[in-house]
Protein backbone atom coordinates (compact mmCIF):
# COMPACT_ATOMS: atom_id res chain seq x y z
CA UNK A 1 0.00 0.00 0.00
CA UNK A 2 1.45 3.42 -0.90
CA UNK A 3 2.22 6.11 1.70
CA UNK A 4 -0.33 8.82 2.49
CA UNK A 5 1.22 11.46 0.21
CA UNK A 6 1.42 8.98 -2.69
CA UNK A 7 -2.17 7.89 -1.98
CA UNK A 8 -3.41 11.50 -2.19
CA UNK A 9 -1.57 11.97 -5.51
CA UNK A 10 -2.99 8.72 -6.92
CA UNK A 11 -6.53 9.56 -5.77
CA UNK A 12 -6.21 12.99 -7.41
CA UNK A 13 -5.13 11.48 -10.74
CA UNK A 14 -7.82 8.78 -10.35
CA UNK A 15 -10.57 11.41 -10.12
CA UNK A 16 -8.86 13.48 -12.85
CA UNK A 17 -9.01 10.45 -15.18
CA UNK A 18 -12.76 10.13 -14.56
CA UNK A 19 -13.27 13.86 -15.21
CA UNK A 20 -11.22 13.74 -18.43
CA UNK A 21 -13.22 10.72 -19.65
CA UNK A 22 -16.67 12.19 -18.93
CA UNK A 23 -15.88 15.73 -20.18
CA UNK A 24 -14.11 14.69 -23.40
CA UNK A 25 -15.73 15.54 -26.74
CA UNK A 26 -14.05 12.65 -28.60
CA UNK A 27 -13.77 8.91 -28.05
CA UNK A 28 -9.97 9.12 -28.12
CA UNK A 29 -10.02 11.62 -25.24
CA UNK A 30 -12.48 9.43 -23.33
CA UNK A 31 -10.16 6.43 -23.85
CA UNK A 32 -7.20 8.46 -22.51
CA UNK A 33 -9.19 9.42 -19.42
CA UNK A 34 -10.05 5.76 -18.77
CA UNK A 35 -6.35 4.83 -19.08
CA UNK A 36 -5.25 7.55 -16.62
CA UNK A 37 -7.92 6.31 -14.22
CA UNK A 38 -6.70 2.69 -14.58
CA UNK A 39 -3.02 3.57 -14.12
CA UNK A 40 -3.88 5.48 -10.93
CA UNK A 41 -5.96 2.67 -9.42
CA UNK A 42 -3.45 -0.18 -9.95
CA UNK A 43 -0.82 1.22 -7.47
CA UNK A 44 -3.60 1.87 -4.93
CA UNK A 45 -4.58 -1.81 -5.13
CA UNK A 46 -1.06 -3.26 -4.99
CA UNK A 47 0.57 -4.27 -1.74
CA UNK A 48 3.92 -6.08 -1.68
CA UNK A 49 3.17 -7.51 1.78
CA UNK A 50 -0.13 -9.06 0.74
CA UNK A 51 -0.20 -11.67 -2.00
CA UNK A 52 -4.00 -11.39 -2.47
CA UNK A 53 -3.79 -7.63 -3.15
CA UNK A 54 -1.12 -8.18 -5.80
CA UNK A 55 -3.11 -11.00 -7.43
CA UNK A 56 -6.28 -8.87 -7.48
CA UNK A 57 -4.43 -5.90 -9.01
CA UNK A 58 -2.97 -8.16 -11.74
CA UNK A 59 -6.42 -9.62 -12.55
CA UNK A 60 -7.94 -6.16 -12.66
CA UNK A 61 -5.13 -4.84 -14.86
CA UNK A 62 -5.48 -7.65 -17.42
CA UNK A 63 -9.29 -7.31 -17.66
CA UNK A 64 -9.23 -3.50 -17.92
CA UNK A 65 -6.47 -3.57 -20.54
CA UNK A 66 -8.53 -6.07 -22.55
CA UNK A 67 -11.57 -3.77 -22.33
CA UNK A 68 -9.52 -0.64 -23.19
CA UNK A 69 -7.82 -2.31 -26.16
CA UNK A 70 -11.19 -3.57 -27.44
CA UNK A 71 -12.72 -0.10 -27.06
CA UNK A 72 -9.84 1.57 -28.90
CA UNK A 73 -9.93 -1.07 -31.67
CA UNK A 74 -13.71 -0.68 -32.11
CA UNK A 75 -13.50 3.12 -32.23
CA UNK A 76 -10.65 3.12 -34.78
CA UNK A 77 -12.36 0.52 -36.97
CA UNK A 78 -15.68 2.36 -36.95
CA UNK A 79 -13.95 5.68 -37.65
CA UNK A 80 -12.89 4.29 -41.03
CA UNK A 81 -16.57 3.93 -41.91
CA UNK A 82 -18.14 6.91 -40.12
CA UNK A 83 -17.20 9.96 -38.06
CA UNK A 84 -16.90 8.33 -34.65
CA UNK A 85 -14.18 10.55 -33.16
CA UNK A 86 -16.99 12.81 -32.02
CA UNK A 87 -19.73 11.74 -29.61
CA UNK A 88 -22.41 12.44 -32.21
CA UNK A 89 -25.28 10.14 -33.14
CA UNK A 90 -24.20 6.85 -34.72
CA UNK A 91 -25.25 6.03 -38.26
CA UNK A 92 -25.65 2.26 -37.90
CA UNK A 93 -27.80 0.54 -35.30
CA UNK A 94 -25.15 -1.90 -34.10
CA UNK A 95 -22.45 0.74 -33.40
CA UNK A 96 -23.75 1.60 -29.88
CA UNK A 97 -23.82 -2.11 -29.08
CA UNK A 98 -20.18 -2.79 -30.01
CA UNK A 99 -18.95 0.38 -28.26
CA UNK A 100 -20.98 -0.36 -25.09
CA UNK A 101 -19.66 -3.94 -24.75
CA UNK A 102 -16.11 -3.05 -23.54
CA UNK A 103 -17.59 -0.33 -21.30
CA UNK A 104 -19.86 -2.94 -19.71
CA UNK A 105 -16.81 -5.16 -19.17
CA UNK A 106 -15.11 -2.23 -17.42
CA UNK A 107 -18.09 -1.58 -15.14
CA UNK A 108 -18.65 -5.27 -14.30
CA UNK A 109 -22.16 -5.72 -15.73
CA UNK A 110 -23.28 -9.33 -16.26
CA UNK A 111 -22.44 -11.43 -18.27
CA UNK A 112 -19.07 -9.58 -18.28
CA UNK A 113 -18.82 -9.81 -14.49
CA UNK A 114 -16.59 -12.93 -14.25
CA UNK A 115 -13.57 -10.93 -13.02
CA UNK A 116 -15.43 -8.85 -10.43
CA UNK A 117 -15.84 -11.29 -7.45
CA UNK A 118 -12.24 -12.55 -7.71
CA UNK A 119 -10.80 -9.03 -7.74
CA UNK A 120 -13.00 -7.81 -4.86
CA UNK A 121 -12.02 -10.78 -2.67
CA UNK A 122 -8.37 -9.68 -2.69
CA UNK A 123 -8.87 -5.97 -1.92
CA UNK A 124 -9.06 -3.90 1.25
CA UNK A 125 -12.44 -2.39 2.11
CA UNK A 126 -11.29 1.10 1.00
CA UNK A 127 -10.35 -0.18 -2.45
CA UNK A 128 -13.58 -2.20 -2.63
CA UNK A 129 -15.45 1.06 -2.10
CA UNK A 130 -13.53 2.75 -4.92
CA UNK A 131 -14.10 -0.20 -7.27
CA UNK A 132 -17.86 -0.26 -6.61
CA UNK A 133 -18.41 3.51 -6.89
CA UNK A 134 -15.78 5.76 -8.53
CA UNK A 135 -14.59 3.17 -11.06
CA UNK A 136 -18.14 2.72 -12.41
CA UNK A 137 -18.73 6.45 -12.99
CA UNK A 138 -16.76 6.96 -16.24
CA UNK A 139 -18.00 3.81 -18.12
CA UNK A 140 -21.62 4.54 -17.14
CA UNK A 141 -21.34 8.18 -18.23
CA UNK A 142 -19.86 7.14 -21.60
CA UNK A 143 -22.61 4.55 -22.05
CA UNK A 144 -25.24 7.21 -21.37
CA UNK A 145 -24.17 8.99 -24.60
CA UNK A 146 -25.20 6.14 -26.89
CA UNK A 147 -27.24 3.52 -25.02
CA UNK A 148 -30.76 2.90 -26.32
CA UNK A 149 -33.68 0.56 -25.70
CA UNK A 150 -33.16 -2.65 -27.68
CA UNK A 151 -32.93 -6.41 -27.16
CA UNK A 152 -29.19 -6.28 -26.36
CA UNK A 153 -29.55 -3.64 -23.62
CA UNK A 154 -32.63 -5.32 -22.15
CA UNK A 155 -30.84 -8.68 -21.98
CA UNK A 156 -27.82 -7.08 -20.25
CA UNK A 157 -30.09 -5.39 -17.68
CA UNK A 158 -32.00 -8.60 -16.92
CA UNK A 159 -28.81 -10.70 -16.80
CA UNK A 160 -27.16 -8.24 -14.39
CA UNK A 161 -30.11 -8.12 -12.01
CA UNK A 162 -30.66 -11.91 -12.07
CA UNK A 163 -26.96 -12.82 -11.72
CA UNK A 164 -26.53 -10.24 -8.95
CA UNK A 165 -29.46 -11.74 -7.06
CA UNK A 166 -28.74 -15.46 -7.51
CA UNK A 167 -24.93 -15.17 -7.22
CA UNK A 168 -25.08 -13.75 -3.69
CA UNK A 169 -27.41 -16.42 -2.26
CA UNK A 170 -24.82 -19.04 -1.34
CA UNK A 171 -21.99 -16.67 -0.37
CA UNK A 172 -20.48 -16.38 3.10
CA UNK A 173 -17.89 -13.70 2.30
CA UNK A 174 -19.08 -10.13 2.87
CA UNK A 175 -16.93 -8.93 -0.04
CA UNK A 176 -18.60 -11.32 -2.48
CA UNK A 177 -22.05 -10.40 -1.18
CA UNK A 178 -21.24 -6.72 -1.77
CA UNK A 179 -19.90 -7.66 -5.24
CA UNK A 180 -23.06 -9.43 -6.36
CA UNK A 181 -25.14 -6.62 -4.87
CA UNK A 182 -23.08 -4.18 -6.97
CA UNK A 183 -23.76 -6.26 -10.12
CA UNK A 184 -27.49 -6.13 -9.33
CA UNK A 185 -27.35 -2.35 -8.82
CA UNK A 186 -25.44 -2.00 -12.12
CA UNK A 187 -28.45 -3.56 -13.85
CA UNK A 188 -30.72 -1.00 -12.16
CA UNK A 189 -28.40 1.85 -13.22
CA UNK A 190 -28.44 0.63 -16.83
CA UNK A 191 -32.24 0.60 -16.64
CA UNK A 192 -32.09 4.17 -15.32
CA UNK A 193 -29.84 5.07 -18.28
CA UNK A 194 -32.41 4.04 -20.89
CA UNK A 195 -35.41 5.60 -19.11
CA UNK A 196 -34.12 9.08 -18.26
CA UNK A 197 -31.16 11.35 -18.97
CA UNK A 198 -30.22 12.30 -15.41
CA UNK A 199 -32.05 9.57 -13.52
CA UNK A 200 -28.99 7.31 -13.41
CA UNK A 201 -26.94 10.10 -11.78
CA UNK A 202 -29.46 10.30 -8.92
CA UNK A 203 -29.34 6.51 -8.57
CA UNK A 204 -25.53 6.47 -8.70
CA UNK A 205 -25.13 9.19 -6.05
CA UNK A 206 -27.53 7.49 -3.62
CA UNK A 207 -25.98 4.07 -4.31
CA UNK A 208 -22.45 5.44 -3.70
CA UNK A 209 -23.57 7.03 -0.41
CA UNK A 210 -25.10 3.75 0.78
CA UNK A 211 -22.02 1.71 -0.23
CA UNK A 212 -19.71 4.07 1.67
CA UNK A 213 -22.07 3.90 4.68
CA UNK A 214 -21.97 0.09 4.72
CA UNK A 215 -18.19 0.00 4.26
CA UNK A 216 -17.58 2.54 7.03
CA UNK A 217 -19.67 0.42 9.43
CA UNK A 218 -17.95 -2.81 8.30
CA UNK A 219 -14.54 -1.14 8.66
CA UNK A 220 -15.28 -0.39 12.33
CA UNK A 221 -16.10 -4.02 13.16
CA UNK A 222 -13.44 -5.57 10.84
CA UNK A 223 -15.90 -8.13 9.48
CA UNK A 224 -15.02 -10.27 6.44
CA UNK A 225 -17.48 -13.18 6.71
CA UNK A 226 -21.14 -13.55 7.73
CA UNK A 227 -20.43 -15.57 10.88
CA UNK A 228 -18.14 -12.83 12.20
CA UNK A 229 -21.10 -10.45 12.45
CA UNK A 230 -22.42 -12.60 15.30
CA UNK A 231 -19.08 -12.46 17.14
CA UNK A 232 -19.06 -8.73 17.77
CA UNK A 233 -19.63 -8.08 21.48
CA UNK A 234 -22.43 -6.08 23.08
CA UNK A 235 -20.30 -2.95 23.40
CA UNK A 236 -20.33 -2.66 19.60
CA UNK A 237 -24.15 -2.76 19.40
CA UNK A 238 -24.30 0.67 17.73
CA UNK A 239 -21.82 -0.45 15.04
CA UNK A 240 -23.89 -3.58 14.36
CA UNK A 241 -27.09 -1.53 14.15
CA UNK A 242 -25.50 0.90 11.68
CA UNK A 243 -24.11 -1.92 9.53
CA UNK A 244 -27.35 -3.92 9.33
CA UNK A 245 -29.69 -0.99 8.74
CA UNK A 246 -27.34 0.32 6.02
CA UNK A 247 -27.33 -3.14 4.40
CA UNK A 248 -31.14 -3.20 4.39
CA UNK A 249 -31.17 0.29 2.91
CA UNK A 250 -28.74 -0.86 0.19
CA UNK A 251 -31.10 -3.76 -0.52
CA UNK A 252 -33.95 -1.30 -1.14
CA UNK A 253 -36.15 -1.88 1.90
CA UNK A 254 -38.76 0.86 2.45
CA UNK A 255 -38.72 3.38 4.14
CA UNK A 256 -34.92 3.65 3.91
CA UNK A 257 -33.10 5.85 1.39
CA UNK A 258 -32.13 2.89 -0.85
CA UNK A 259 -35.76 2.40 -1.86
CA UNK A 260 -36.10 5.92 -3.31
CA UNK A 261 -34.03 5.50 -6.54
CA UNK A 262 -35.58 2.08 -7.23
CA UNK A 263 -39.03 3.57 -6.79
CA UNK A 264 -38.24 6.31 -9.32
CA UNK A 265 -36.77 3.80 -11.82
CA UNK A 266 -39.84 1.53 -11.49
CA UNK A 267 -42.16 4.50 -12.15
CA UNK A 268 -40.18 5.58 -15.22
CA UNK A 269 -40.12 2.01 -16.60
CA UNK A 270 -43.90 1.69 -16.21
CA UNK A 271 -44.36 5.03 -18.03
CA UNK A 272 -42.14 3.71 -20.87
CA UNK A 273 -44.24 0.53 -21.20
CA UNK A 274 -41.51 -1.72 -19.71
CA UNK A 275 -43.67 -3.32 -17.00
CA UNK A 276 -42.54 -6.99 -17.53
CA UNK A 277 -38.86 -6.04 -17.17
CA UNK A 278 -39.65 -3.90 -14.12
CA UNK A 279 -41.47 -6.88 -12.53
CA UNK A 280 -38.45 -9.18 -13.00
CA UNK A 281 -36.14 -6.50 -11.58
CA UNK A 282 -38.32 -6.06 -8.48
CA UNK A 283 -38.32 -9.83 -7.87
CA UNK A 284 -34.51 -9.97 -8.15
CA UNK A 285 -34.28 -7.00 -5.79
CA UNK A 286 -36.33 -8.98 -3.27
CA UNK A 287 -33.83 -11.86 -3.56
CA UNK A 288 -30.93 -9.49 -2.77
CA UNK A 289 -32.93 -8.21 0.19
CA UNK A 290 -33.30 -11.83 1.34
CA UNK A 291 -29.58 -12.39 1.67
CA UNK A 292 -29.15 -9.08 3.47
CA UNK A 293 -31.89 -10.14 5.88
CA UNK A 294 -30.11 -13.49 6.29
CA UNK A 295 -27.08 -11.59 7.63
CA UNK A 296 -29.12 -9.23 9.80
CA UNK A 297 -31.96 -11.40 11.10
CA UNK A 298 -30.08 -13.37 13.75
CA UNK A 299 -28.64 -10.17 15.22
CA UNK A 300 -32.05 -8.48 15.34
CA UNK A 301 -33.45 -11.34 17.47
CA UNK A 302 -34.07 -10.40 21.10
CA UNK A 303 -32.81 -13.76 22.39
CA UNK A 304 -29.72 -13.88 20.17
CA UNK A 305 -26.52 -15.30 21.66
CA UNK A 306 -23.36 -13.22 21.78
CA UNK A 307 -19.99 -14.34 23.16
CA UNK A 308 -18.49 -12.49 26.11
CA UNK A 309 -14.90 -13.48 25.39
CA UNK A 310 -14.57 -11.74 22.04
CA UNK A 311 -13.40 -8.28 23.06
CA UNK A 312 -12.70 -5.91 20.22
CA UNK A 313 -11.11 -2.58 21.01
CA UNK A 314 -12.94 0.39 19.54
CA UNK A 315 -10.66 3.00 21.08
CA UNK A 316 -9.14 5.76 18.96
CA UNK A 317 -11.91 5.34 16.39
CA UNK A 318 -14.05 8.30 17.43
CA UNK A 319 -13.75 10.13 14.09
CA UNK A 320 -14.59 6.97 12.11
CA UNK A 321 -17.58 6.30 14.40
CA UNK A 322 -18.91 9.84 13.99
CA UNK A 323 -18.61 9.71 10.18
CA UNK A 324 -20.29 6.27 10.12
CA UNK A 325 -23.11 7.55 12.35
CA UNK A 326 -23.70 10.62 10.13
CA UNK A 327 -23.82 8.51 6.95
CA UNK A 328 -26.00 5.89 8.61
CA UNK A 329 -28.48 8.55 9.76
CA UNK A 330 -28.66 9.85 6.15
CA UNK A 331 -29.30 6.28 4.98
CA UNK A 332 -32.08 5.82 7.55
CA UNK A 333 -33.88 9.15 7.23
CA UNK A 334 -32.97 10.23 3.67
CA UNK A 335 -36.21 9.07 2.07
CA UNK A 336 -38.28 10.63 4.84
CA UNK A 337 -36.49 13.97 4.35
CA UNK A 338 -37.02 13.77 0.56
CA UNK A 339 -40.74 13.05 1.09
CA UNK A 340 -41.09 15.99 3.47
CA UNK A 341 -39.29 18.32 1.02
CA UNK A 342 -41.45 17.09 -1.88
CA UNK A 343 -44.56 17.70 0.24
CA UNK A 344 -43.42 21.25 1.06
CA UNK A 345 -42.78 21.99 -2.64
Amino acid sequence: MPSNSTKILLLTTLVSGVLVAVSSNSWFGAWMGLEVNLMSFIPLMSNTKNMYNTEASLKYFIVQVLASATLLFMVVMKTLAEDLFTLAFMETSYTPMIICTPLMLKSGAAPFHWWFPGVMEGLSWENCGLLMTVQKAAPLMLMSYLIEINVFTSSIILTSTIMGAIGGLNQTSMRKIMTYSSINHTGWMLAALITGDNLWLTYFMIYSTLVLTVLSAIGLSKVSFINQTLLTNKEAMLTKFMMFTSLLSLGGLPPFLGFLPKWIVIQEMIVNKMTPMATIMVVTSLITLYYYLKISYSSFMILGEEPKWNIQSHKNKTAKKISAMIMSSISLTGMLMCSVMAGMI
